[in-house]
């Protein structure tokens, strides 16, 4: 099963693809070197991680690229029900390909949990704002606290987590969460940027005695795809890990850039305040750096507005 591609799409040169699967890959190992050579052969750039438990990554490149790199992955024993989610860009928003060989396809660093025996309940986007809206439910965003500052659901908890590792920590410290049987007639509803942090924090949930846990079938990217804006219960941006920084409604390429030093969002806010310099640092970093690293940051910027200078008179050229 595979994502339809958007309409929206044939006005983008490039795919972007996102896609994650759990499934019992003992010769993980094995599939590294292939994989990483049809990507380079078909000009798909990205990242893919691959686990015992199954893969995640996001690829991007044109449609015959990402057709063929889906299609080899499909092929794979335990993969062939691989769902991606598919968006635009006007640029290639990643520099290189990396296929990585890791311990968990998402981090989570808590043993023995394992999506494929015990999960929450998947709600489609179309039945989200209904359960979210429900007063005995609560929303928790699974996120780290430098992405739901850009855009969350309407009343969700912020755990103000840096990593997702420290998730579980969050959930075993959680005034709200301390007590299941005091809750336990109320639902949980958990969100994430596209499902697989969810698999495992709705799996860790339920080991840890939380029976009414539900969470958004293909995350936000999903959401924002299918719900119209107005219907649509999401406030601002939501945070993506490539060179588009973020996407909103429609799935439209959102005003956030990275900072360069932090590699955190930044909103037009954010890019106004006199603590930010282009390539050297922002509001989030600008105390915790050094005036030297900031020297060094400068130079950094310098050597790759020449490089990209040079790239386009060459593209000229051509």
């Amino acid at each position: 099963m595979s994502a339809q591609p958007s309409k929206m799409l044939s006005n983008h040169p490039v795919i972007v693809a996102a896609l994650y699967h759990f499934a019992r890959l003992d010769h993980h190992v094995a599939l590294q070197g292939p994989l990483q050579a049809l990507c380079d052969a078909n000009g798909v750039k990205g990242s893919l991680l691959l686990a015992a438990e199954g893969i995640n990554g996001t690829i991007a490149g044109s449609r015959d690229g990402i057709d063929a790199v889906l299609a080899h992955i499909r092929a794979i024993p335990g993969l062939a029900e691989t769902v991606h989610k598919e968006s635009g860009a006007e640029t290639m928003p990643f520099r290189r390909m990396k296929v990585r060989l890791k311990k968990e396809i998402v981090t989570m660093g808590v043993e023995g949990i394992d999506p494929l025996k015990i999960v929450g309940t998947y709600v489609e986007p179309r039945d989200w704002n209904a359960l979210i809206a429900d007063p005995d439910t609560i929303i928790i965003d699974t996120r780290n606290d430098y992405e739901v500052a850009i855009g969350t659901f309407r009343n969700a908890i912020n755990p103000e987590t840096d990593t997702f590792r420290e998730f579980p920590d969050w959930v075993e410290s959680a005034d709200i969460l301390e007590d299941p049987e005091a809750i336990k007639d109320k639902k949980i509803a958990m969100f994430c940027t596209g499902g697989i942090r969810c698999e495992k924090a709705t799996a860790f949930m339920k080991e840890k005695g939380f029976d009414n846990v539900f969470h958004l079938k293909g995350g936000i990217l999903k959401y924002l795809e299918d719900v119209p804006q107005e219907e649509s219960l999401w406030e601002g941006n939501c945070f993506v890990f490539d060179e588009r920084v973020s996407v909103g409604h429609g799935l439209r390429i959102g005003d956030e850039t990275l900072c360069r030093a932090c590699r955190l969002p930044l909103t037009p806010e954010d890019r106004a305040s006199p603590l930010y310099e282009e390539g050297v640092s922002c509001p989030h970093c600008y105390h915790e750096r050094s005036e030297d690293d900031r020297e060094r940051y400068r130079a950094r910027h310098r050597q790759m507005l020449k490089a990209s200078q040079k790239a386009v008179r060459e593209s000229v050229g051509k």
